[in-house]
């Protein structure tokens, strides 16, 4: 039932070789999560001793869209691109599954991948910050691939996650993430870090209520998108003036 770390790091990165997801990979998504974040907030904290922190945020902002493959974000464009324009469900589908990126996509992409910019800029390096964030966000994946209908039936990859109709890893992974990221967030500021917190998954849970609106449930790139809008959500947030 715990399964193995492989498949999910398989699955939310470019490493780990090819390894089919399973649903109790699921299980070790927030543990992924958080050795992103740890990897991108140490990455953070020696840069920043080298570079202004305009560069070190461009840096630390490459780095992850390298260490994940441009996996998420390009989930985030494929969704808004599908999820925002007014087109017919069967239409939304095909629009995600084709590799082109319309203006949706473009306009949603460049917005994130600035807002990431300024607020990492804005703060103080942390790895906890970024460690409980990324673990997060993962979180939020693992408990929406467990909670939500598959929206494309059984034709995507995404489908491994619904087999065998076993859910305790997802709900592991949403107990065990949410209690590590809400620890590290805190420590890191009590106030901001909860807020943030909140923030994101509210942030998160629209992205997935619109998917499950227009589409009638997930699909791997909606996880991918309800995954960065959190981590971006949070950074904003953790970036104000506390």
């Amino acid at each position: 039932m715990i399964g193995s770390p492989r498949a999910a790091l398989a699955f939310l990165t470019p490493l780990g070789g090819a390894a089919e997801p399973t649903p109790t990979s699921l299980a070790w998504f927030p543990v992924v999560g958080a050795g992103l974040g740890a990897a991108l907030g140490g990455a953070w904290w020696v840069t920043e001793h080298w570079w202004p922190v305009g560069v070190v945020a461009v840096l630390v902002v490459v780095a992850d869209l390298a260490l994940t493959g441009l996996l998420h974000f390009d989930g985030l464009v494929d969704s808004a691109d599908g999820l925002l324009p007014h087109l017919t469900r069967g239409r939304r589908l095909e629009v995600m599954a084709d590799p082109t990126v319309g203006a949706f996509g473009i306009g949603v992409g460049g917005l994130v991948l600035l807002a990431r910019f300024v607020a990492l800029a804005s703060v103080h390096p942390s790895v906890l910050l970024l460690t409980g964030i990324w673990c997060g966000s993962r979180t939020v994946m693992a408990v929406a691939a467990t909670a939500l209908p598959y929206a494309r039936g059984e034709a995507g990859l995404a489908t491994a996650f619904r087999s065998g109709g076993d859910r305790r890893p997802g709900v592991i992974a949403g107990c065990v993430g949410l209690a590590a990221t809400l620890a590290c967030l805190v420590v890191w500021h009590p106030v901001a870090g909860s807020v943030a917190v909140v923030g994101a998954l509210l942030a998160a849970g629209g992205v997935l209520w619109l998917a499950v609106r227009r589409l009638g449930g997930f699909t791997g790139d909606v996880l991918g998108a309800a995954g960065v809008v959190f981590e971006t959500v949070a950074l904003v947030v953790a970036s104000a003036k506390w």
